[in-house]
């Protein structure tokens, strides 16, 4: 395990964009009843028994490469010998909503989608699984799954049981911050707001991406959130950007402002500061008194996948801890299996143990009392809370 503590760019920094706001992403946010699939029209004839294959759609740097070849993916190639099963592994998701325009007419049509595997975001999860647009998966098949996922990530309200969904990587939203150039540190959003950071904080300009960290600073509580904590959260951001102390609204290009000092604190991936810490030792990230969001990404068999149970024996592949340590080394995001962590502690490279120490992989004990995993924006919700927000940040 030399090379697993190896930095890679975070597939967020380069790629995640601002929400589209087309036709289809107002269809699923809307929960058009004709687009709705029964329980009973989601499977099709399994062919895993004769057909060894299986199709995976991820996000681009969201995989271990083998550093002489970008195209041999390690953890891929260990299942494909073990298992005899091949696996065509496509980078196609850039943008949660793009994806979403990719793929609905064939699952709202009921049509296969070409696809028996994808990542997404969960509060898009949340939509698909509203939709009946994705299979249960058989956890008794999932043994490294039942016995290794993460507790805290096994019940999120959209998918109770974690029936439809397994996290492939977990993160926080939280702030992160200069101390050197800053000259002290944040421990409370609150902070945020103080006159020595006007015209230099940054936020998030997906409503998805920046609502719940905003409601904990104000002191909500994100597992059950109400309209009122939203609006409150807007009329506060109102406030902000007519007195001009909100630098501007992102995306990931946080990432630059923060390196060359122009932005002091913003609101922050921790993946993206376990990199950038790397390269620039002053710069910190902080899970707020408040709390901070703990969000995942997470695998699922789409409607009429001809290969589910392959999938299925990929995703526990993954569940393994050895595989699971080998995966986090690379990404450097929260790992979902916490059992990960000895296996890289145990690592013979100083740099790959002292991966098992960085809470902003395996977040310790009293970080974990601050993280909350926030309930999905519902259909009936979300055109009018997207409308305000987008009016907010410009959009």
């Amino acid at each position: 395990m030399s090379d697993l503590g190896r930095a890679r760019v975070s597939r967020r920094t380069l790629l995640r964009g601002f929400p589209a706001a087309g036709a289809l992403a107002a269809l699923a946010g809307c929960g058009v009843p004709a687009a709705y699939v029964e329980p009973g029209d989601r499977a099709a004839a399994d062919r895993s028994e004769r057909d060894h294959s299986l199709r995976f759609a991820n996000w681009p740097l969201y995989i271990d490469t083998d550093d002489g070849s970008a195209s041999r993916r390690p953890t891929l190639d260990a299942f494909t010998e073990r298992t005899g099963i091949s696996v065509r592994y496509t980078e196609e998701i850039n943008d949660n909503d793009e994806f979403f325009g990719k793929i609905s007419p064939a699952l709202m049509n009921h049509q296969e989608t070409g696809r028996d595997l994808i990542v997404i975001s969960d509060w898009m999860a949340a939509r698909f699984v509203r939709l009946g647009w994705v299979q249960e998966m058989d956890r008794a098949k999932q043994p490294n799954v039942a016995r290794y996922l993460d507790p805290q990530l096994r019940t999120p309200a959209f998918d109770e049981g974690r029936l439809h969904s397994v996290p492939w990587q977990s993160g926080i939203t939280g702030i992160a911050y200069n101390r050197r150039k800053l000259g002290h540190d944040i421990r409370s959003t609150s902070q945020l707001w103080a006159d020595d950071l006007r015209g230099k904080v940054t936020l998030f300009s997906g409503l998805d991406e920046s609502f719940a960290l905003l409601m904990q600073g104000n002191g909500a509580d994100v597992t059950r959130w109400t309209a009122d904590d939203f609006h409150a959260v807007c009329e506060q951001m109102e406030k902000l950007v007519r007195r001009k102390h909100i630098r501007r609204f992102t995306g990931n290009d946080y990432i630059k402002d923060l390196a060359s000092g122009d932005v002091l604190a913003c609101q922050a991936y921790s993946g993206d500061v376990v990199q950038l810490k790397a390269d620039n030792p002053d710069i910190e990230f902080v899970v707020p008194e408040e709390g901070a969001e703990l969000w995942a990404e997470s695998l699922m068999i789409p409607n009429l996948a001809r290969h589910k149970r392959n999938a299925e024996k990929l995703v526990d592949h993954y569940y393994a801890p050895e595989v699971a340590a080998e995966l986090a080394a690379w990404v450097n995001y929260v790992c979902p299996v916490p059992a990960a962590r000895d296996v890289l502690a145990s690592a013979k490279d100083e740099g790959t143990a002292a991966l098992a120490e960085d809470p902003l992989i395996f977040p310790d004990d009293v970080m974990r009392e601050r993280l909350a995993i926030a309930r999905d924006i519902t259909a009936q919700e979300r055109v009018g809370f997207a409308k305000k927000w987008n009016t907010i940040v410009g959009l």
